[in-house]
């Protein structure tokens, strides 16, 4: 049995797929691969394939982890070169390492998220350099999320980790986000732009890191 981890990119192309839609592309690619893929137990055994943090609809990214276990040995550049070939354009494999197979499962290592957000708004650069400053400054921030259950309220400032500003343009300011991501919960980089006072959706989210505890 072999473990290893891919790092990948998401580009624009593939931003509005769903996470099954993904699980189900990185099948058929590592099928037409002929990776020898390891399977789990069971009634209904499907490929040992797990994705860190499934990434939400229309966010690109840089920085997506998946491990994928296998019951042939593959070396990692022979992995990356013909599983390459085999993905869609959209999706380009960055890295490939081999992992120790007692390590704990992909999901329960990951701990931040790093994302580039891209705002418009007619505010100068001071002013929002002052609206981070004060809510990184915040002990709590009462926050409210409708589910299809009904409202959750919770507190955001603790999945706010490090917020900073690149710069302001042409009515669009970027800024750097540092946010949870584990069991406990996971920031969201459009509440925390709201949470900022920007009226409507991010122009555009990226993820540029996923942190694990183990980094």
């Amino acid at each position: 049995m072999q473990r290893l981890r891919v790092r990948f990119s998401r580009g624009q192309g593939l931003k509005f797929i769903s996470h099954l839609d993904l699980m189900r592309l990185w099948q058929r690619a590592l099928h037409r691969a002929g990776i020898a893929l390891a399977y789990s137990e069971g009634y209904t055994p499907h490929p040992r394939i797990s994705l860190a943090a499934p990434l939400a609809l229309g966010v690109t990214s840089a920085a997506e982890l998946m491990d994928v276990y296998c019951t042939k040995w593959v070396s990692p550049h022979v992995f990356s070169s013909v599983v390459g070939k085999a993905l869609p354009p959209g999706i380009e494999i960055l890295q490939v390492n081999n992992v120790a197979l007692p390590l704990p499962s992909l999901q329960a290592q990951v701990r931040y998220a790093d994302y580039r957000v891209q705002v418009s708004t007619q505010m100068e650069t001071p002013a929002v350099e002052e609206t981070i400053s004060n809510l990184l400054s915040l002990e709590h921030l009462p926050w409210q999320h409708q589910r299809d259950t009904g409202p959750r309220k919770y507190d955001l400032r603790p999945l706010i980790d490090d917020l900073s500003l690149l710069g302001c343009q042409d009515g669009c300011c970027t800024i750097d986000m540092r946010l949870r991501c584990s069991s406990q919960g996971s920031g969201r980089p459009e509440q925390v732009i709201a949470a900022l006072g920007f009226i409507g959706h991010p122009a555009a989210i990226h993820r540029t890191r996923l942190l694990l505890e183990t980094s």
